[in-house]
């Protein structure tokens, strides 16, 4: 790295403390908030996966606002072991990854303060719940549409994003059989767009292609690219080292062709891809208000999605082109929605132009830069290493 970038990332590393300081303290209960001034609500999802980042900064003010974080959702656990979308209002309900994000959080948290029972039987409800995701009574979980990150966008049954989610808990807690059924289950079959596999149940490997499909139940699948999920799968270890540098190499090559398409004005991978057209099947009324081509979930760019893009490059040990998304993504959050922060760690950003459209100073924007820079920095995935070693030894 050059001297003018590691200079504008130690400068974008101490704007990411700044804005989760912050954010740390917000008008419920004194919980985080989401964003610096749109989302006061502490969102479930955005603060786990804020985690990473707040786990590597080294900030006791943060980390002990953490502590405080999931001990309250322990606490508004619900009796089958539900965790809720909102920290601090028990009765708000129907997430499909807020409980395995709360036990990667717990897992995270544990070896980052070296207490191994923290919140041990609320952990131990939270596995059961999610035993209990699986129609099939397998280890494949399902979801409802809109039921993930993804308020805007359908993912049906066996979603990939929420099964890595489960996967790398399942690894963390050294639940290692559960995981390793886990990921026998997803290379079952082949995504073929709409065969039927008679006698064989739903797997997530797409046909002639190095990354898992987006989701698929029975004879309904997408095929579709979902940065996030296949992400996590390469940090987790459940994309084999081979998949994974197959699946970067495509993700490069793919973003290359849409930037001379036009579809693409930065050097950093959409959330999702193809863009779903009003043309297709998946299109959905909905969309043409909140989901548009290269919009939101619909193809938009996430910083927070980004860092974890940044941190897969490290685990495939593509360590130069990781640098080089770092520095883009430096840029990235460099811009903002109001123009009136110097960095903005905005919430997300059209691919076409590269416009911030989303809330400025995201908590898991500034969460996951810290956890890209610091993974570029040491050539180490810090927590998911050690998940990687045990998915190496147990597949």
């Amino acid at each position: 790295m050059t001297t003018e970038n590691n200079l504008t990332v130690q400068l974008a590393k101490e704007a990411a403390l700044k804005v989760l300081l912050h954010n740390a303290h917000g008008p419920f209960h004194g919980l985080p908030r989401t964003a610096g001034w749109g989302y006061p609500e502490p969102y479930t999802r955005d603060l786990m996966f804020s985690i990473f980042g707040i786990a590597v900064s080294g900030n006791q003010e943060l980390i002990e606002s953490m502590r405080k974080v999931l001990t309250t959702l322990a606490k508004n656990q619900t009796r089958k072991g539900h965790i809720a979308s909102l920290v601090h209002d028990k009765d708000d309900r129907g997430a499909s990854d807020t409980t395995p994000l709360f036990l990667i959080g717990v897992g995270i948290f544990r070896q980052l303060v070296n207490e191994p029972d923290f919140l041990q039987d609320a952990a131990e409800k939270a596995l059961l719940w999610m035993e209990y995701q699986s129609p099939s009574d397998g280890c494949l979980v399902a979801q409802q549409p809109t039921s993930d990150w993804r308020d805007e966008q359908w993912v049906l049954g066996y979603g990939l994003f929420v099964n890595t989610l489960y996967y790398s808990a399942l690894r963390m807690f050294r639940e290692d059989e559960r995981a390793d059924k886990i990921c026998h289950e997803m290379s079952l079959f082949t995504v073929t767009g709409g065969v039927l596999h008679h006698h064989v149940h739903e797997g997530l490997v797409v046909k002639h292609k190095p990354y898992f499909a987006l989701w698929s139940y029975k004879v309904l699948s997408s095929e579709r690219f979902d940065l996030l999920g296949n992400s996590l799968a390469i940090l987790s270890g459940l994309a084999t080292p081979s998949r994974a540098e197959n699946m970067v190499s495509w993700i490069e090559e793919e973003c290359a062709d849409m930037r001379r398409r036009g579809e693409l004005a930065l050097e950093l991978p959409p959330n999702f891809f193809p863009f779903i057209q009003p043309k297709d099947t998946d299109w959905r009324e909905r969309y043409a208000s909140f989901n548009l081509p290269g919009d939101y979930h619909n193809g938009g760019i996430w910083p927070f999605i980004c860092g974890l893009y940044v941190a897969a490059l490290v685990a495939a040990k593509r360590y130069a082109l990781a640098e080089k998304k770092l520095v883009a993504l430096t840029q990235l959050i460099s811009s903002s929605s109001t123009g009136t922060v110097e960095f903005g760690f905005n919430e997300w950003i059209k691919a076409q132009d590269g416009k911030p459209t989303g809330q400025d100073w995201q908590t898991w924007s500034a969460a996951l830069y810290l956890y890209a820079a610091k993974c570029v920095e040491e050539k180490s995935t810090p927590f998911f290493d050690e998940v990687r070693r045990s998915a190496s030894t147990g597949n």
